[in-house]
């Protein structure tokens, strides 16, 4: 038996050997995803119909629960345990120019390399405080606050001046000014109440849509002329409806039932609805769980 000869292999052969075998053998990129925070807090408390990640959910919000044990003043300022001050280093006040008009608006994070890019629209008798107030909602303004800053994102709230096309103008101008400083990034467009106004219009405006990675909307409204839009026929912009069952300025069962009728158009829409059983106007924004929905629709959207 003739023995075989094994020629050595030269460092540079093997370096390119190994390259290449790492090239073909790597996993895509990990998809980008909110790492946990203060989920122990945060998460449902409990659900009456449906598993956490289902289209169509019914928590079980307790106010003695999740208000009287949460806050230490009842409504107006939570236990500490639920709140990092660790977003206040990159806070800012700013204005923005756009349009004619100037914006006043709120920021937390580094815009330049930004993966995603959270907008806080209130309702009617709000402001851009309302958004970043950390101790407020049960401390959830904080805590979408600390997921993007920990995240590499962005968290923008601003002062609406008006609740129709010129408010969603600013909105937009924002989204546009921060996509040019982060281009790899999308927005999600949160909407408490009459915020919603805003929502939809962005919504059916093909140019903001496009620059949207979803839309969260919070006791808020709905918009049967969305239905009919190119941003509907696409389906490509996950929406989440959180509504609480005691809502006495916009009555759930008229937002699940323009959620039916959006579902029976296109059932493979992206879309979640989640119903804070006994909740009122304010629920859903002390209520709903940001890491679950924004990583949802980062999923949704691939990014």
């Amino acid at each position: 038996m003739t023995a075989t000869r094994i020629l050595p292999v030269p460092p540079l052969a093997v370096a390119v050997l190994v390259l290449l075998a790492l090239a073909l053998g790597a996993s895509p990129a990990a998809a980008y995803r909110l790492e946990p925070f203060k989920d122990r807090l945060f998460s449902y408390p409990g659900l009456l119909a449906g598993k956490a990640d289902d289209a169509f959910v019914i928590v079980d919000y307790d106010k003695r629960r999740d208000i009287h044990r949460r806050d230490k003043v009842w409504e107006r300022e939570v236990y500490g345990e639920y709140v990092s001050m660790k977003p206040s280093g990159s806070q800012e006040d700013l204005t923005l120019k756009a349009n004619g008009r100037t914006i006043s608006y709120m920021r937390v994070g580094e815009p330049r390399g930004a993966r995603s890019i959270v907008i806080y629209v209130h309702g009617q008798g709000g402001n851009r405080f309302q958004g970043m107030n950390d101790v407020s909602f049960g401390g959830n303004f904080n805590r979408i606050k600390n997921l993007m800053v920990r995240n590499a994102g962005l968290y923008i709230t601003l002062d609406v001046k008006d609740f129709d096309a010129r408010g969603a103008g600013d909105v937009k101008a924002l989204i546009q000014h921060y996509i040019r400083q982060a281009p790899q990034a999308r927005a999600y467009v949160a909407c408490g109440s009459m915020g919603g106004f805003l929502c939809w219009e962005l919504a059916r405006d093909g140019g903001a849509a496009a620059m949207m990675g979803g839309m969260l909307l919070m006791g808020s409204t709905w918009d049967d002329a969305f239905l009919s839009s190119g941003t509907f026929r696409g389906g490509r912009l996950p929406i989440y409806f959180g509504h609480g069952s005691w809502d006495e300025v916009y009555d759930w069962k008229k937002q699940a039932a323009f959620y039916e009728r959006l579902k029976a158009r296109k059932s493979d829409y992206p879309a979640r609805f989640a119903l804070f059983e006994t909740g009122t106007h304010g629920t859903p924004i002390r209520m709903t769980d940001w890491r679950l929905i924004l990583n949802w629709m980062f999923a949704v959207t691939g990014r």
